[in-house]
């Protein structure tokens, strides 16, 4: 499992590439491919700067590939098949991290899509204010009766547009993230009780991601996307917006162009490996948020699972 936006932390990568030469290497690459010193802002900060949704999405690409990448390394044949995985996937951002992992596409490429896309998703925020608030407490039925409600209540945004609230993240059971403009989302955080959450929490984010805000992104993404080479992953690879192993290699671009305004279930993907008889999960990359969502996730269902963290 690899993590998304939201995961990074200054001094990530840094004890790896201090102590093993090739991810110092990996490093020093990813800073030749973006065009700056990523590595440095990694390990030193500042942290207003890695947490930008232009360098927080490259800079967890590249730790999550450190921290694979050194468990992969020193290993005979025999012991890299007994640690590669069935299976892989990733949240949001985590998606093109799962594909690397998946042999689907490499290094360099992934980066230059990552860079691209965190980019034009800091543009696309900028053009329209937008936000997003984990609703605590609520199931997807009750999530979208709070959502009528707040969009039926309220007036054109400042900018006179229509109000935009939509649930974007299914990440584990009672906690669904909403996006849309600003407005709905302060009134959905306001209204939320009524409908039986326990907490609404408005999140620190630059705008209104996995929504039709995000559409410009998109646009500039699906000109990448098309460009770029992708291979039959030699592995399962849960895409994000349906929980569902991609079957070939030509159903990537479409899926990562629909994550990107559209729903996260990533509750729905950890379901899926579960009944597919999956029992050990190594979390990957900095952070442990997957790890908290796999243990309610199982724990609602009532399966006992093994669960590893690899950070850096």
């Amino acid at each position: 499992m690899f993590p998304g936006q939201g995961a990074q932390q200054v001094g990530m990568g840094q004890k790896l590439a201090d102590s093993v030469p090739e991810l110092a290497e990996l490093y020093r690459r990813a800073n030749d491919i973006v065009g700056y010193d990523l590595a440095k802002i990694c390990f030193e900060g500042p942290a207003e700067k890695l947490d930008t949704t232009e360098i927080s999405q490259p800079a967890i690409f590249v730790t999550s590939v450190a921290c694979l990448t050194a468990l992969r390394m020193g290993k005979t044949e025999e012991e890299l098949a007994q640690v590669e995985p069935e299976a892989c996937l990733g949240l949001s951002l985590g998606e093109y991290t799962a594909l690397y992992a998946g042999k689907a596409i490499g290094f360099e490429d992934g980066l230059r899509l990552v860079q691209l896309r965190g980019r034009a998703m800091q543009a696309a925020a900028g053009q329209r204010k937008g936000t997003m608030v984990s609703i605590l407490g609520l199931d997807e039925q009750q999530v979208n009766r709070l959502c009528q409600a707040v969009l039926e209540e309220s007036p054109q945004e400042e900018d006179a547009l229509e109000p935009l609230l939509v649930p974007v993240n299914f990440n584990c059971p009672g906690q669904i993230v909403l996006s849309g403009s600003v407005r709905a989302c302060e009134r959905a955080a306001e209204r939320a009780k009524e409908f039986g959450a326990i907490r609404a929490i408005p999140l620190r984010v630059a705008g209104a991601f996995h929504t039709e805000m995000m559409a410009p992104a998109a646009r500039q993404l699906g000109l990448a996307l098309k460009e770029c080479n992708f291979s039959q992953p030699r592995m399962k690879v849960v895409a994000n917006v349906d929980g569902l192993v991609y079957d070939n290699s030509e159903q990537i671009p479409d899926k990562l162009l629909r994550q990107l305004i559209g729903a996260v279930r990533w509750q729905q993907s950890i379901e899926f490996l579960l009944e597919q008889g999956a029992e050990r999960f190594v979390e990957i990359g900095p952070g442990r948020v997957l790890t908290g969502l796999l243990k309610k996730i199982s724990r609602a269902r009532k399966q006992k699972v093994k669960i590893l963290t690899v950070g850096g």
